[in-house]
């Protein structure tokens, strides 16, 4: 009864004509107006419309509140009896706007008194936006508290103002669908802190911790609640603006309004405190729930996986934020990892937490210096999310850009060298030293020597209780420079596709002579230009050689042009001689450049111009070819059973360096329960790979693309193929499969060599009489045969199933996934190819099958 008299009040003038009032012909006027100016419905900006600039917030302060309940009654009453579900129906299209001019007149300044609040409360809790769900905050309850906080202050009466806020609360607070639940809880907690100043007053300092339930919240809530009454009340405050973080990005007043609170708790103990937070979260695993929900009188039971409760994520977020302030290297490291964390996927939910992760790269791009630009060019080739990987493309661009240089150039003054001279660093600590090297892609070694010189096996015992906080330090460097060299390995192979070319003043600067990046420069081949002369050369012994050990005889200055070598622009008999010089000096690359698959134009692409089709009529499992795809940069969507018009995709690479843009064609294989729960297809055939000009969008000749990026696009599709195609699976047969793809398993399994099977090959021809196996093992063909004890074996050299003779019975050997090192100390040249690990492997198994005692292995070993 307190809306309909409140409604009569307002309209006692008698406003009225033809049973519709004031409201009604405003919103009629509003979609009079639209359909003049044509806009979509989706589109629809109250602020565009002069109706509401002009009738809407000219209207008296009750009138204003008259036109938000009888809005909610109207929108309510044409929910209750609907009749059509179609946004092109006109009575959808009105509550659409009256909808939209609700929301945003709530946005507007408002003065309100205890009966308008009362009024509007009471409309929200009787009105029902949709038939059969009535919670509250099915309507805008939100901008309602946000225009009580912006009350003037001492304007209600506090006995009747905490009954309102009473009210409110209670209707808040009733069981609500899980959709609602985030803003269920930040509204009570509004709620609550309103009632906490009504009673204590203004200056109150309100208890504040993190509301979700889930074991970050335990933890940090457990960490603020053993500090001193007098930290605690500080850290009140902080958690407070924290609860703040709203949006995509910070505001000027949300960062200096932390500043001055931080700054008051103590700089560095906050810094340490939010750090060990995010290593807490960095460490933290989702939690699985089995949920169960009713609808339509049925139950239905489902697995729930969360890594944050939502209550929690824009408070951490919030934190996150506050750290753009500092530029240390530990608190920088600890974000790139939370970031890496937060974009991990949930199986069916996607990144685990976006919103803390974008924080995580707002700070890294906008904090004092490079180091966090270095970080993100990092994780930009560890995130997989395509969103994600746009948004540090645009934050590298603009540091770029800031700074004058290209994006690889800046990407180049970012890493960070970690204090290291020519890949190693010395530390003294109370008498002994410890020298830190790097010693692989993401490895590294901590030696410790004696007051003497002389190496000490084991860490000082004395070390490591007098200088612990240190220690620490030293051992975090180390974690920190195994991600950074491990980055930069996957920079340096993505530089192949941009065929860059750096001055010799640059490449000294961030390559050659940089504390880290030596590491990986003098471990490739690289080509000199001067003055019209090329040369390609190799860093040994202090010194640049070419493959035939002598002394580089191109002269080197400051207008010598590097650039990394690649075979397919040398010739076959210069390519052998690299490979045979990394054979007899023991070189390990760090990825593959000597041994490097080249891809040449055949006579079919040079007599199809437009498009390749050698990869083409691979089986691939999807999943498998979508993970490799964004991890070398691709996009690529998944295509699913539920959309008849995606039977045909294509992952693409932009290569914004030639203005190209090279697309990998894929088609859904339409079978039997070949999807996933999710809908998704298993399986993918593939198709043609094609080149399309970006700036005409016409397809380019294959002639015409430059030699290194077509080789490297291949390759690249053949990778895919290589690991994702289904004649890789050894339990393929026995799992049944796909009947229509046993002849595909059959030919790839057993069939030609690939050119990354032929590189193998060529590696294997040098390596084999190496082998602690050698008199048991020989290349033949397509296939490796080791002679067992027991049985003799013929490995494929591409796919390295195995073949049992005298029958060419099928062994079925599954390789263990959590193996690290599967080939021990084998001299292979180069690190990253799984495949020739797993092929010698099991090479050196089978070698000695009188000693397997695994039984799934030893039946299939019978003779049948």
């Amino acid at each position: 009864m307190k809306i309909l008299s409140f409604l009569k009040n307002t309209f006692s003038n008698g406003e009225k004509a033809n049973g519709e009032n004031i409201f009604g012909r405003i919103i009629r006027a509003a979609y009079e107006e639209w359909k003049v100016k044509g806009s979509g419905y989706w589109s629809f900006r109250p602020n565009d419309k002069g109706v509401f600039s002009n009738r809407v917030l000219k209207l008296s302060g009750k009138q204003k509140v008259a036109f938000i309940t009888d809005s909610v009654c109207q929108i309510a009453r044409y929910n209750k009896g609907r009749t059509s579900w179609h946004s092109h129906d006109r009575e959808w299209q009105l509550q659409h706007i009256r909808d939209n001019f609700l929301q945003h007149l709530l946005k507007t300044r408002l003065v309100l008194d205890e009966a308008d609040l009362e009024a509007i409360i009471s409309a929200f809790s009787t009105y029902s936006r949709h038939d059969g769900n009535s919670h509250i905050t099915c309507w805008p309850v939100n901008l309602l508290v946000t225009q009580i906080e912006k009350q003037q202050p001492g304007r209600y009466d506090a006995e009747r103002f905490r009954y309102i806020l009473e009210m409110l609360k209670e209707n808040v607070s009733r069981p609500a669908d899980a959709a609602y639940e985030k803003d269920q809880q930040k509204i009570l907690r509004k709620i609550e802190a309103l009632l906490f100043y009504c009673d204590k007053g203004p200056d109150a300092i309100k208890p504040t911790f993190f509301p979700g339930k889930d074991d970050f919240g335990t933890y940090a809530n457990e960490t603020v609640a053993r500090m001193d009454e007098s930290d605690r009340l500080r850290w009140f405050r902080i958690m407070r603006q924290a609860r703040k973080a709203s949006g995509g990005k910070p505001s000027k007043k949300f960062l200096d309004e932390s500043k001055t609170l931080f700054r008051e708790f103590g700089t560095d103990r906050f810094k340490q405190l939010v750090n060990g937070w995010f290593v807490f979260l960095t460490a933290m695993k989702e939690r699985t729930e089995q949920l169960v929900q009713q609808y339509d009188g049925r139950e239905y039971v489902f697995t729930s996986t969360e890594f944050l409760a939502a209550s929690n994520i824009d408070m951490i977020r919030g934190f996150v934020w506050m750290c753009v302030h500092f530029h240390d290297k530990s608190t920088l490291s600890h974000i790139a990892v939370l970031a890496e964390r937060c974009f991990r996927k949930i199986p069916g939910k996607g990144p685990a937490a976006t919103a803390i992760g974008n924080a995580c790269l707002y700070v890294l791009a906008h904090t004092k210096g490079l180091d966090g630009i270095g970080h993100l060019s990092r994780l930009r080739l560890r995130i997989r999310h395509s969103t994600t990987q746009g948004l540090i493309e645009k934050y590298l661009h603009e540091a770029a850009a800031e700074h004058g240089v290209s994006i690889h150039e800046i990407e180049d003054m970012a890493v960070d060298s970690y204090g290291l001279e020519e890949a190693k660093k010395e530390y003294d600590l109370g008498g002994c030293r410890a020298i830190l090297k790097i010693t692989g892609v993401g490895k590294t070694e901590l030696t410790w020597l004696k007051p003497d010189g002389t190496i000490q096996r084991s860490e000082p015992a004395a070390i490591k209780q007098s200088h612990a906080a240190r220690l620490k330090r030293i051992k975090d460097t180390m974690s920190q420079v195994e991600l950074m060299v491990t980055a930069q390995r996957d920079r340096l192979d993505r530089m192949f596709r941009c065929t860059r070319t750096i001055a010799w003043p640059q490449f000294v600067a961030f390559y050659f002579s940089h504390g880290l990046m030596c590491y990986l420069t003098d471990l490739l081949i690289w080509d000199f230009r001067h003055a019209g002369q090329q040369e390609a050369a190799f860093f040994l012994d202090g010194k640049w050689v070419n493959n035939c050990n002598e002394e580089l005889s191109l002269a080197i200055d400051e207008d010598t042009i590097v650039s990394l070598w690649h075979p397919v622009l040398a010739p076959a008999a210069e390519v052998k001689r690299w490979q045979a010089f990394m054979i007899r000096h023991s070189i390990v690359q760090p990825m593959k450049q000597a041994f490097r698959e080249a891809y040449l134009l055949t006579d079919a692409e040079h007599a199809n111009p437009g498009c390749s089709t050698r990869m083409a009529n691979h089986v691939l499992k999807q999943q498998q070819f979508n993970s490799l795809a964004k991890l070398r940069g691709w996009k690529y969507a998944l295509m699913g059973a539920y959309d008849s018009n995606n039977a045909h995709s294509m992952a693409t690479l932009d290569l914004p360096d030639h203005g190209l843009q090279a697309g990998f064609h894929v088609s859904e294989i339409n079978a039997d329960q070949a999807t996933s729960d999710t809908g998704m297809w298993l399986y993918l055939s593939t198709g043609e790979v094609r080149f399309t000009d970006t700036a005409s969008g016409h397809a380019r000749e294959l002639a015409r693309i430059p030699p290194v990026v077509f080789s490297e696009v291949m390759r690249d599709a053949e990778l895919f193929i290589g690991i994702a195609s289904v004649g890789n699976d050894p339990a393929w047969p026995e799992s049944g499969g796909l009947p229509d793809c046993r002849d595909y398993w059959q030919s790839y399994s057993f069939g030609e060599l690939t050119e990354v099977a032929k590189t193998r090959k060529i590696i294997l021809e040098q390596l084999v009489a190496r082998l602690p196996i050698s008199t048991a093992a020989e290349l033949k063909d397509r296939f490796l045969v080791v002679k067992g004890k027991l049985r003799t074996y013929k490995i494929h050299i591409g796919s390295t199933n195995i073949l049992m003779e005298p029958n060419d019975q099928y062994l079925c050997l599954v390789p263990d996934k959590n193996a690290r090192n599967m080939t021990g100390n084998l001299p292979i040249p180069f690190e990253g190819d799984t495949g020739l690990a797993l092929l010698l492997s099991k090479a050196l198994l089978l070698a000695n099958d009188d000693k397997i005692t695994d039984p799934a292995i030893t039946r299939q070993l019978q003779y049948r």
